[in-house]
């Protein structure tokens, strides 16, 4: 009989059947290695004391959000605007996976692209139609895989949830890298949606589900109160309290 099939993760349990079956080594893949970047001329190390700059949260979060994978995390730190600086770090990357943030819409300073390109690399599609997280860009450089994530943290959390963690679970091994939505009822009325999936934060309140009521993707706090994400696909129509909506949960 099979025990453990491929592409499962090794659970204590399942660690434990493996013991009691008489396997004594079992063949697994590599630890994926994530080199983790911060792009910004105006973002300082937390903690630091300058009260005019803006404090980094983006890869301890991102750091913490892939803990519990196997995943060795490579900080890259806080890289500036500079397409030169921006290049040179990109091309001594040694991962399976660069994850960035910032700097992958169009503005000025918005220098990830042609960095990336400048180092050798390749873009495989930039923008979707998502929400929070549009500004998402992904490509190669050599054998690196490389997601650049918007750097407002709401959206950089939700890209991460959708694209950053089902890639290092593929990477990984597993059979369903993918978050598996559930079904919960809504707790008041949701508006109809526009073209892009939205991902809404929200809280589970005896037993139903509540979206925050400002969904806007710089209200940190409001994520950090959140339990979950309804999901609300493209062009759905107006919902009513009491009808059902899938969610996906969070850690």
């Amino acid at each position: 009989a099979t025990l453990i099939a491929a592409g499962q993760r090794l659970t204590p349990a399942r660690i434990a059947v493996a013991a009691t079956g008489g396997h004594g080594h079992l063949p697994v893949r590599p630890r994926v290695r994530v080199a983790i970047a911060a792009t910004g001329d105006e973002l300082v190390p937390p903690g630091s004391d300058d009260g005019a700059a803006l404090p980094e949260s983006n890869g301890v979060m991102l750091a913490a959000m892939l803990a519990d994978l196997p995943v060795d995390i490579i900080d890259l730190g806080i890289l500036p605007d500079n397409l030169e600086a921006l290049r040179d770090a990109f091309a001594g990357v040694e991962a399976d996976l660069l994850v960035t943030t910032g700097g992958a819409s169009v503005g000025d300073h918005d220098l990830v692209q042609p960095a990336l390109k400048a180092a050798g690399g390749s873009v495989d599609f930039w923008r979707i139609a998502l929400r929070p997280g549009k500004p998402m860009m992904a490509g190669r450089l050599d054998e690196t895989v490389v997601l650049s994530l918007p750097g407002n943290p709401v959206s950089a959390f939700v890209t991460a949830t959708l694209f950053v963690r089902p890639l290092i679970a593929h990477l990984a091994g597993a059979a369903d890298p993918f978050p598996t939505p559930i079904p919960a009822i809504l707790g008041e009325d949701l508006p109809a949606n526009g073209p892009r999936i939205d991902y809404l934060r929200a809280a589970m309140i005896d037993g139903r589900v509540h979206a925050a009521a400002i969904q806007d993707s710089s209200m940190l706090l409001t994520l950090a109160r959140s339990t979950c994400l309804v999901i609300r696909p493209p062009h759905a129509a107006a919902a009513c309290a009491g009808d059902s909506a899938e969610i996906l949960m969070l850690a």
